[in-house]
């Protein structure tokens, strides 16, 4: 377990790296940037920028992001100062305000779109792919199964935007855009509602197939007609054998569809125009603010990489075969 271990953190730290190099080079290969206006003001090849902005502003900000510097020095020092827990300052959304403060004010709102959002699809995901597995072949297993294909196709801005339009506008039933209450209540909550199914049909689609194969499989392997033999009831082979085998692969891909949801919620905040981190990065990215907008994706690449190291590391425990895969025999 040591060796798989340290092999996923090694893994993890290169897919870090590489991914953090491809954004960082993507976003200064973007056109009319900040950073390009800022040297043109400094006296740069065609240079003469904007009044607002003064020649020491320009040496002090080129200074402090080594922007005199080439690429590869700049990502360097960008990397260290992320170690650091230091992001700079926001350019132009809110001025010489630290990026920390910037995406702590938005951060809560993601966080509870998307905790919301897992809370609804675990047991739903859970009840239908047990259902379906029980109820095989009867007419409520092939409206499920249709209804499976069905959200697993559609993606969720899509069924956002059906969502918004029928239940909102037509109906009026929910909010079209989430409540500007400060605080979580139930006025807030309601009006998140709607992003919260966006968000979820696609995942319980996904555990309910899962869940539905895995258990269909188990309930005619041979250890049921064992726990049958040895005077189980039906239930109790069930939920002590069939049950615990089939949802061994669950774990690792709930972790999976949560990175999903955190990145489908892009999308969906945009949609019904909640003020998460999804909003900060389109803004910063539409104003040219790459300082909030590095800053941003950094946090979305922090995330998404610990869960997926926590999700193999789940399944190197419960299942040592994924752990002892690449072994050979001796």
């Amino acid at each position: 377990m040591v060796r798989y271990t340290l092999q996923r953190i090694l893994a993890l730290v290169l897919t870090f790296f590489v991914t953090m190099v491809i954004i960082f080079f993507l976003i200064n290969s973007l056109p009319n940037t900040l950073l390009s206006t800022l040297i043109d003001f400094g006296g740069g090849p065609g240079g003469g920028g904007g009044a607002h902005v003064t020649e020491h502003t320009v040496e002090a900000l080129m200074e402090r992001f080594r922007w005199d510097q080439p690429l590869p020095v700049q990502f360097y020092y960008m990397m260290v100062s992320y170690l650091q827990l230091d992001f700079g300052i926001s350019l132009v959304i809110r001025a010489n305000v630290p990026v920390q403060e910037v995406l702590m004010q938005h951060l809560p709102v993601t966080i509870q779109l998307n905790l919301f959002t897992l809370l609804l699809i675990v047991p739903f995901g859970l009840f239908f792919g047990i259902t379906t597995a029980l109820l095989k072949d009867t007419v409520y297993d092939h409206a499920a199964s249709s209804l499976v294909v069905l959200f697993i196709s559609a993606p969720p801005f899509v069924v956002a935007a059906l969502l918004q339009y029928f239940l909102a506008f037509r109906l009026g039933w929910f909010p079209i855009i989430l409540a500007p209450e400060a605080t979580l209540n139930w006025t807030r909550f309601y009006s998140m509602i709607l992003p919260i199914l966006a968000l979820s049909f696609f995942p319980i689609a996904n555990i309910t197939r899962l869940l539905r194969a895995e258990l269909t499989e188990a309930l005619t392997s041979d250890f049921m007609l064992l726990a049958r033999a040895k005077g189980q009831t039906y239930r109790q082979a069930i939920v002590g054998h069939a049950l615990r085998n089939a949802c061994v692969p669950l774990i690792g891909m709930i972790l999976f569809l949560f990175i999903g949801i955190l990145w489908g919620s892009i999308a969906i905040e945009e949609i019904f125009s909640i003020p998460g981190m999804s909003r900060i990065l389109i803004r910063s990215i539409n104003v040219h603010d790459y300082q909030l907008t590095l800053a941003t994706l950094y946090f979305y690449v922090v995330v998404t990489l610990s869960f997926s190291i926590i999700a193999d590391l789940a399944l190197g425990i419960i299942d040592p075969r994924i752990r002892m895969g690449g072994r050979k025999d001796e």
